[in-house]
């Protein structure tokens, strides 16, 4: 029970590019506008921010691309992405948070993400043994990545290197965390939003939340040859 008590409280990194035009979502033109996509980014980035806002942590930090805006809530401090692949950004993330604590990365992808996903196994009592937590992508890449101790080496060995956006990302990433003797807590498997069919599914996972609405949005004013 001490154990538990002393357990340090897990920090929250979520890294997303600022909603703007032409820079996010593009693949989901052109059945949308690049000012479409970027609502739909944005509704998606505030509903995870929201999300893990939930979650019981000692830090939340926003690895931005960009600049925050209306969408940040209270609560959430930014740290600005370094530059190079997204390999190399993912890497530099984990380098924000305490080595001593355990640290949970996500992107803005999956705002049908529940908070309970997160909260019960990164609950102190439910973490020990888990020296890593993997959240698979419907896509054969990832949508979290978590270490229990978060140093930087480790983080740079696991993820440099690694072919993102690939059908086979998520088992190379598996195959470094194998590699370096680490017991992975499988959570379950999301759909990344990246096509227009992905985010009619997440918003038919998650209709209350905001990328659902925004979705319902689009698809009401879009041309019906472009539904």
């Amino acid at each position: 029970m001490r154990a538990v008590l002393a357990a340090p409280p897990p920090t929250l990194l979520v890294i997303a590019k600022e909603p703007v035009p032409g820079r996010v979502k593009t693949r989901l033109t052109p059945a949308c506008t690049p000012e479409q996509a970027a609502e739909l980014a944005e509704a998606a980035l505030a509903d995870t921010l929201a999300t893990l806002s939930q979650v019981p942590a000692g830090r939340r930090l926003l690895v931005l691309d960009g600049a925050p805006g209306r969408w940040l809530p209270p609560g959430w401090e930014v740290a600005a992405q370094c530059a190079g692949g997204l390999d190399a950004r993912l890497a530099a993330a984990f380098a924000l948070a305490d080595p001593h604590a355990p640290a949970l990365l996500v992107g803005m992808d999956t705002p049908q993400l529940a908070a309970a996903t997160l909260a019960e196994p990164l609950a102190a009592a439910r973490r020990g043994g888990a020296d890593a937590w993997y959240g698979p992508a419907a896509d054969g890449g990832f949508w979290a990545l978590g270490l229990a101790r978060p140093e930087p080496a480790l983080a740079r060995r696991l993820l440099l290197g690694v072919e993102m956006s690939t059908a086979r990302t998520g088992e190379r990433l598996l195959a470094r965390l194998a590699a370096e003797g680490l017991t992975v807590h499988r959570l379950p498997e999301l759909v990344d939003v990246d096509t227009v069919d992905d985010a009619e599914r997440v918003a038919a996972l998650a209709p209350g939340g905001r990328f659902a609405a925004r979705w319902q949005a689009v698809r009401a004013t879009a041309p019906a040859g472009r539904r």
